[in-house]
């Protein structure tokens, strides 16, 4: 949706959601951006959006996760469930924001898991996360989800970079 730099305008956009509690902001964006999804969704159905989750302790810290006002926002203009307790983090670590690319494509493969049922097999998941920079977050999101059988993921972010 948008392009990360440093000290840029998305940089700013982004730590406000992020870190000074900002939330509105997700939802402008979600609103926003769910109007380019709807022509998507003709040719994909998703079935549930899925945030990329927090630990519970970072979640604690924080107060919220991020992505949700987004995800939130974009569900209920597509008309999707929204499912934040099918993905989970098994793994406190620390943030992200100060990895190199090689330490950032290092996650743990195990540090996301899935509780699902049969109600959840063959299911197309859009996988919501806020920033995309190597992309092993969401790797290692998609490998969990990937544990139901027939599973599909379609992945979105508010923004991305190459830094």
């Amino acid at each position: 949706m948008l392009y990360f730099h440093k000290k840029g305008i998305v940089q700013n956009i982004i730590h406000n959601l992020k870190y000074r509690n900002q939330q509105e902001i997700g939802t402008l964006l979600g609103n926003w951006y769910a109007e380019d999804l709807k022509e998507i969704t003709k040719k994909y159905a998703f079935s549930e959006i899925i945030p990329v989750p927090l630990h519970k302790k970072r979640l604690k810290e924080r107060g919220y996760n991020q992505v949700t006002t987004f995800c939130v926002a974009v569900a209920k203009n597509l008309q999707i469930n929204y499912n934040e307790k099918l993905l989970y983090r098994n793994l406190y670590s620390k943030t992200q924001t100060k990895k190199t690319k090689d330490q950032r494509s290092d996650i743990n493969k195990s540090l996301f898991d899935v509780i699902y049922s049969e109600a959840d097999y063959g299911k197309h998941f859009l996988l919501i996360d806020d920033v995309m920079t190597s992309g092993a977050t969401l790797e290692a999101c998609a490998k969990a989800l990937l544990k139901i059988p027939n599973a599909k993921i379609s992945i979105v972010t508010i923004a991305y970079t190459d830094s």
